[in-house]
């Protein structure tokens, strides 16, 4: 008799493994055959997304609010014991399939992912990347309670952030000083935490049989389509094309501030003195705002966001308590995304919710996919789907009805987004180099003095043009502000390669807006069914890692700077 999943997660969330046992059991048990192994994939499917849907909603819980204890101990009792079972089963699943020797249809990517998986797997690693989750989740505590005084009142540094736009120079190295003298009281207790991970990691990796974690880490992200040569190679893509690009933006920046020297609370204000953008007041404005320009990109894009302000699922506002950074995550049993966000009321607010749109639109748009499998999407293409959408979804900042900005603050909106682009890229090589001397030079990087210095060097080497004379211990502690370091390793070079390829979607707009949305679609639809090289060439761009192609992007985006300072009056 076939067993069904429950398709409300209110039912299986509280489960424990005795109520996903049968379904395991039947699976396992279960002769396989050509006639059957659709419906056999299609049940390991259902199965799956309830345990995933359980895992991500337990995710959020701990997330928008890190001080639930409860939150944080239903957390640490789904991943102590009811996931590490279902890692054991999925890996009997696994090689249940491969040594049967058959394929179900249309499955030749999960396959190829279930390769390297059941190669990768080993149960006496269960217990410790169980431990990796709670070292993660200990990484948010500490950044979450950082708050400071400011004014009489108890602030986080999030809410402090749009005082860096203020053209009081003074007050903003006020701040900016306050800042990260709160961060660097935290420099011991993340550098602990570091080591912790660290070696946990290494232990991992040598318990899979890889020389490094880096090895590990690289099978275990699925990448078949590039290597860590090819990283290098595009970090130094980078410096020959970037970082000449970044160092004219900051010289520019410079002499419109008329500043002997660039400082690090220089950065975000406006060098042209105009007070800070303020596209809403309160998420009350923020939501309607960006569904217009959702609407306008593609109506049925403008109709996917409806769908998540109907049924709750943002959670944009910035407090206490509340987890930094955002992002964007997906129920695979109900196929909804879920957006989480610290808005404030800042420019970057906008960008936030326009990049995490782009990954929602992605969950609905793979949304037919059947089974599970399918809908697990290289990370390098996923960040197209989002900062895909903020290039796109800029050229409508001022249109409509109670738009977020005026034409010309929509220009100085746009001249940030690419601007920053541009920037991020070398601050990109400096995050992915860091990782890649980490995990290979074990035996420095469980020094925190080696650390900074690795850290220093990379930014001496990437990112001329801002004087950090007198706050070296701030520069060289960039690593512990960078999250991804701590509880997603070697996740960021997706960022970069993304970029590019988000460029030439927008490129391709500025030719053809309807074909290329159509074409970014299409892309979105296929989920992780194709290969990753295929998704770029169904989305219109190309994933590479050479300076011909990086600088083509470069100077394009370099001719649009120019064009919207014209748009700006600038």
């Amino acid at each position: 008799m076939l067993l069904t999943l429950p398709k409300d997660p209110k039912v299986f969330l509280n489960w424990t493994w005795d109520d996903y046992q049968p379904f395991a059991d039947r699976l396992l048990s279960r002769q396989l055959d050509a006639g059957n192994v659709d419906e056999w994939v299609n049940e390991w499917s259902d199965m799956a997304a309830a345990v995933e849907e359980t895992y991500d909603r337990h995710y959020v819980a701990t997330t928008v609010n890190t001080a639930d204890k409860a939150a944080e101990q239903a957390f640490n009792n789904f991943l102590e014991n009811l996931y590490p079972r279902w890692q054991e089963t999925e890996q009997a699943l696994r090689e249940k399939l491969l040594q049967s020797g058959l394929e179900p249809a249309n499955f030749s990517v999960p396959m190829r992912n279930f390769r390297a998986e059941a190669d990768l797997f080993r149960a006496e690693n269960l217990p410790l990347l169980t431990e990796l989750e709670k070292l993660c989740s200990e990484y948010d505590r500490i950044v979450g309670a950082q708050t400071v005084e400011w004014q009489g009142v108890e602030a986080t540094l999030t809410q402090l952030e749009p005082i860096l736009q203020q053209q009081d120079r003074e007050l903003r190295e006020r701040v900016w000083r306050l800042m990260a003298e709160r961060r660097l009281q935290d420099r011991p207790a993340l550098n602990d935490l570091w080591v912790r991970l660290f070696e946990v990691r290494r232990q991992v990796a040598a318990n899979a049989g890889r020389p490094d974690y880096r090895a590990y880490r690289w099978q275990q992200m699925l990448r078949f389509d590039y290597t860590p040569e090819d990283a290098l190679r595009f970090h130094k893509a980078i410096e020959e094309t970037v970082v000449p690009a970044a160092t004219r933006i900051y010289a520019r920046r410079k002499g419109r501030l008329g500043v002997e020297s660039l400082r690090p609370w220089d950065l975000d204000v406006d060098p042209l003195g105009a007070e800070p953008l303020r596209p809403f007041r309160d998420v009350d404005e923020l939501i309607p705002r960006a569904a217009r320009i959702f609407h306008a990109v593609d109506p049925q894009l403008g109709a996917y966001f409806e769908i998540m302000i109907r049924e709750n699922l943002l959670d944009l506002g910035n407090r206490k308590n509340k987890a930094p950074g955002g992002y964007c995550t997906d129920f695979d049993v109900v196929r909804r995304p879920f957006i989480f966000a610290n808005a404030v009321g800042v420019n970057d607010d906008v960008y936030t919710l326009l990049h995490e749109g782009g990954h929602a639109f992605h969950v609905f748009e793979s949304a037919h996919l059947r089974r599970a499998q399918d809908l697990i999407v290289p990370n390098e293409f996923a960040e197209v789907a989002s900062m895909s959408m903020e290039h796109l979804g800029s050229n409508f900042l001022a249109a409509g009805e109670d738009p977020f900005y005026t034409p010309s603050e929509a220009a100085r909106a746009r001249i940030a987004l690419v601007e920053g682009a541009v920037l991020f890229w070398p601050y990109m090589a400096v995050v992915d180099a860091f990782q890649h001397w980490a995990y290979t030079h074990p035996q420095q990087a469980t020094d925190p003095a080696a650390l900074d210095a690795a850290w220093g060097e990379l930014w001496q080497r990437f990112m001329p043009g801002v004087d950090y004379s007198g706050l070296e211990d701030v520069m060289v502690t960039g690593w512990q502000r960078k999250p991804h370091i701590f509880t997603d390793p070697f996740y960021y070079i997706e960022y970069g390669l993304a970029q590019l390829g988000a460029v030439q979607v927008w490129r391709n707009w500025e030719r053809d807006p309807q074909e290329a949305v159509r074409a970014y679609r299409r892309a979105l639809s296929l989920g992780g069914t194709v290969t990753l090289p295929e998704l770029y060439r169904a989305a219109g761009a190309r994933l590479a890692f050479d300076a011909e192609t990086l600088g083509e992007a470069v100077a394009f985006m370099e001719q649009a700077i120019e064009r919207l300072e014209a748009e700006r009056g600038a």
